[in-house]
């Protein structure tokens, strides 16, 4: 098959429609497709493309497809690879959205919501009930979970800043804890 711009969405929107479970079930279609059927590419650049997604920020199936279609024909490759492979993806969630609407107005799939709406704050519950065992653990670590608490509920300031002056707090406190331990090792080797 010619390498062309058509040919290669077409491949990719094949690869995107067989596409479901993640990143890992595209090794066994591009093997497939691009190398045993159409000789695009070897079954070492795979390998090759594959290691490099997972090492860059993305979806796997996302960055394999641009690598492929970069190497077959440039940026307009790439381009078309990454339409071909998110085009299905995206006709099913526009699909799914408008099922979702027609049938979101049933008391019953209401119902289920609720359901499921309780099911998540047991959910996050518990979670947070197994870090709060592991994360506060003294006075102090309470304190800086409180202060965040409040400003939470208090102020409208992003979740990004408090997480970032929760672990800089911890960082100081355990410095300032490792420092103190350092002098009453420091006490202890004078008398």
């Amino acid at each position: 098959m010619e390498k062309n711009l058509y040919n290669i969405y077409k491949t990719f929107f094949k690869i995107g429609m067989l596409l479901l479970g993640g990143g890992y079930v595209i090794l066994p279609l591009l093997q497939s497709e691009l190398v045993e059927k159409r000789s695009w590419i070897t079954g070492d650049e795979v390998a090759e493309y594959y290691a490099l997604s997972q090492s860059i920020p993305g979806l796997i199936a996302a960055n394999i497809s641009i690598f492929t279609g970069y190497k077959l024909l440039g940026i307009s490759g790439a381009l078309a690879a990454i339409g071909g492979v998110i085009t299905p993806a995206f006709l099913a969630i526009v699909v799914l959205a408008r099922v979702l609407e027609e049938i979101i107005k049933y008391d019953f799939v209401q119902g289920i919501f609720w359901g499921v709406g309780i099911g998540v704050l047991v959910l996050i519950y518990l979670a947070v009930k197994e870090i709060w065992h592991k994360s506060v653990s003294d006075q102090y670590t309470f304190a800086i979970f409180f202060i965040v608490f409040l400003l939470s509920l208090c102020f409208k300031i992003s979740p990004a800043w408090l997480v970032i002056s929760a672990v800089l707090a911890g960082i100081i406190l355990q410095v300032l804890k490792d420092k103190k331990l350092v002098e009453d090792e420091i006490e202890e080797d004078d008398k």
